[in-house]
């Protein structure tokens, strides 16, 4: 078979290391950030952490400020809030703190700041980014405070629209942070059921990359590789908090999936995110539970696939096997197994199946499912029918 043409983009610089959030500072000044606002949420801002950031950055002479205005699904509101912030304050970079709501919000504000448009109409949808300004979208350094999203290695966030509740994904490659900073220290505190959900995010990713019907070795690898450091790390990170060695592995299989996903997502997050933006649910907690039902229903296109992901995760039985295995993982680190038992009804299925189906990751699923089977998967994950 010939191999189609490819556009390939790899991601930005990352520093890994415990402690290496002292060197904020020296990154910020190295990408011209003398005035940067640091973006996190109200939770987040309240730590003694967060403190110590601001007094460092302070300390090495910048004039950083803070902005917590951030919702766990993010809104426009939150973005446009953060706009206001920053321009009344001068800035001229962002520091965008947290777990994928604080760091999507963060690029958002250092993207629109300036823009005479809105945030929506620069949507990832053929070249629409091309409509902003590239001279007025600031410097970002990306400081992740959960293993989940991996948006600090990723051109793109993710904004609810506020009229039809739909996760819009906003794209621009100069949203691509300057600098990844992954310090495993910053992710000691992140209580279990967190942990445990934006882990999940994080395998949902890798797995539905390795899965993604296009070319893209690259992320092939890649994905497969962050599926065996979760594997190995996530249940320790649970728990264990204060272990480093598995919460830096995290932080890395988070970036990694995110890194991944440029090869395309599919029906985990065509699902999640339509019951994320109609139920205002913990976007990592919704893969972790709708996984094995898309899993299952994908089976007959990615069959030899999974097999061979199961063979290199060192998981006996083929796609049995591998199923069994997220099943296991699921228990194992307190994810629940239907949608029903986080208060989510089925009431609202025929606005999932509209939304999953326009929803733009579900084009790389590996079966295009018709709106109606869309519903059917949905009331399967709602109700545990798997």
């Amino acid at each position: 078979m010939a191999i189609p043409n490819r556009n390939i983009n790899y991601p930005t610089a990352v520093r890994y290391g415990a402690g290496r959030i002292r060197e904020l500072a020296e990154f910020c000044k190295a990408n011209g950030i003398a005035r940067p606002l640091v973006v996190t949420d109200k939770g987040l801002a309240a730590m003694p952490m967060v403190a110590d950031i601001m007094s460092d950055l302070k300390k090495a002479g910048l004039k950083a400020e803070i902005f917590t205005d951030v919702r766990p699904n993010p809104v426009e509101d939150n973005v446009l809030a953060g706009c206001k912030v920053f321009k009344q304050g001068q800035h001229d970079g962002v520091v965008a703190l947290g777990g994928g709501s604080g760091l999507d919000v963060g690029k958002l504000i250092a993207l629109m700041h300036s823009q005479n448009l809105s945030v929506f109409e620069l949507e990832d949808i053929g070249d629409w980014w091309t409509r902003a300004a590239p001279s007025v979208i600031s410097p970002i350094i990306a400081v992740p405070t959960t293993a989940g999203t991996g948006s600090e290695v990723g051109r793109a966030a993710v904004v609810t629209h506020p009229i039809t509740h739909e996760k819009k994904i906003i794209f621009h490659p100069a949203m691509m942070p300057k600098v990844a900073l992954l310090d495993p220290e910053l992710t000691v505190g992140l209580p279990a059921k967190l942990t445990a959900a934006t882990g999940m995010d994080a395998l949902a990713h890798n797995l539905e990359a390795y899965c993604a019907p296009f070319y893209h070795p690259w992320s092939a690898g890649v994905a497969l590789e962050g599926m065996r450091l979760i594997k190995d790390n996530l249940a320790k990170a649970v728990k264990k908090p204060k272990d480093l060695d598995a919460r830096g592995n995290m932080l890395v299989a988070s970036a990694m999936g995110a890194t991944a996903f440029q090869r395309g997502l599919g029906a985990i997050h065509a699902i999640s995110h339509p019951f994320g933006g109609l139920y205002d649910a913990h976007h990592g907690l919704l893969n972790g539970i709708v996984m094995p039902y898309v899993l299952k229903a994908n089976r007959r296109k990615i069959e030899k696939e999974i097999t061979r992901a199961a063979a290199y995760l060192g998981i006996k039985g083929g796609f049995n096997g591998f199923l069994k295995w997220i099943l296991a993982l699921r228990k194992e680190v307190g994810i629940p197994h239907a949608l029903k038992d986080i208060g989510i009804d089925a009431k609202r299925l025929d606005e999932v199946a509209a939304m999953a189906i326009k929803d733009p990751s579900a084009g790389g699923n590996p079966i295009q499912f018709t709106e109606k089977q869309y519903r059917a998967l949905a009331k399967k994950c709602v109700t545990g029918d798997l």
